[in-house]
């Protein structure tokens, strides 16, 4: 079922989720959901509170990047990258900051430049409540860190300057209210 994205100026994307466990409510289901509404929206990464859920658990699919030549060299691994994540907790970041052009599916026409460390060590549970403790590096890491930004309450927005928050303010406010053009289910703040 594809479930509508809670817009920027919704109070659950402030929220900092919480722990789940394995037998939270039709976890698969939520998840095969996350999934649909993710590619209905063509995105490459979705987190709870996006679908108005204040829970520790995103998804991510950058399989779509594997074609983009920018990333040629690191192609096959993107090609087979689709991960569930619960309740993570990022141990480390470390590397190089790099600033990348991000967007995000709660804030439309949106995209500006955003720095984060090239590299992080996450801790977390997959589908199946195994325990994983990884490293990523490049893209991988990237969209990992803005998809768990989601569930600290963190958008990608207050990483931005604050000249770069002020040329944006007028959109995000035509945003809360609904006054913006897109081709996937939202949900605006009343």
């Amino acid at each position: 079922m594809i479930l509508p994205i809670r817009a920027f100026g919704d109070s659950v994307l402030r929220k900092v989720g919480k722990d789940i466990d394995k037998n939270y409510p039709d976890l698969q289901e939520l998840i095969d959901n996350m999934f649909e509404t993710m590619y209905s929206a063509n995105g490459i990464g979705l987190a709870a509170p996006q679908i108005g859920l204040d829970i520790r658990l995103f998804i991510v699919d950058v399989s779509p990047l594997a074609e983009d030549e920018d990333y040629e060299d690191i192609k096959d691994e993107l090609a087979e990258f689709k991960k569930v994540f619960i309740n993570a907790r990022i141990l480390e970041e470390s590397g190089e900051e790099w600033k990348f052009n991000e967007g995000c599916l709660s804030i439309p026409d949106v995209r500006e430049d955003v720095k984060r460390k090239s590299t992080i060590i996450i801790e977390y549970y997959d589908e199946n409540f195994v325990k994983h403790t990884e490293t990523f590096s490049d893209i991988r890491a990237r969209v990992i860190q803005h998809e768990y930004d989601h569930i600290e309450g963190i958008l990608f927005t207050d990483h931005l300057s604050a000249l770069k928050k002020k040329l944006v303010k007028g959109k995000l406010v035509k945003i809360s209210q609904g006054d913006v053009s897109i081709g996937y289910k939202m949900r605006f703040p009343k």
